[in-house]
């Protein structure tokens, strides 16, 4: 099976082809479904927060960079900020209804664990394990969990100041490692 160009998806979707954005979905929507579910953990908000991700993606697809990034890579980090939103904008109370539709009960793949063939995402766990273990820890909490600076300090017991700057090397040396390769 041959590899998606997502580039080439973004790119021919940002003209309005409604084909190829049916395929630019097909191709990545579990991943992106995946990120928001973990960071909100209801599967209700983690549709919310994709929808309004492709919705981003159609209008502005042409806001894509690929000196920034892969294009999984930028459409992630689309659904991540959405779902931060999200989680910001309610309440705890409202976050833990008990509506019958919690994660727990959804069954789901893991889409990193089903993308584990990617070639971007191999090459990037590949430069994961180059940072040392805190700057790993700070990276995946922020980026992977979702959870803010001060979480993060909390959690790991350090200076906000502290985990800001390990999250930026370990930024920093990832973008090295990705552009490397």
């Amino acid at each position: 099976m041959a590899e998606i160009d997502l580039k080439n998806l973004l790119e021919v979707a940002a003209r309005g082809d409604r084909k190829a954005f049916r395929q630019l979905y097909e191709a990545t929507s579990a991943q992106l479904f995946g990120v928001a579910v973990r960071i909100l953990k209801r599967s209700d908000l983690a549709e919310d927060a994709v929808q309004d991700t492709y919705l981003r993606i159609w209008n502005g697809g042409a806001g894509y960079k690929p000196g920034y990034g892969s294009p999984l890579g930028w459409m992630v980090t689309i659904t991540r900020n959405r779902s931060i939103d999200l989680l910001r904008k309610r309440s705890e109370s409202q976050l833990n209804p008990d509506t019958g539709d919690e994660i727990e009960d959804f069954t789901l793949p893991d889409p990193f664990r089903s993308a584990a063939h990617s070639a971007d995402l191999r090459a990037f766990l590949d430069c994961l394990k180059l940072l040392d273990g805190d700057s790993q820890k700070c990276v995946l909490l922020a980026y992977y969990y979702g959870y803010t600076h001060e979480e993060i300090a909390a959690g790991v017991s350090a200076p906000v100041g502290t985990v800001k700057s390990k999250i930026r090397r370990g930024l920093i040396r990832l973008r090295e490692c990705l552009s490397d390769g």
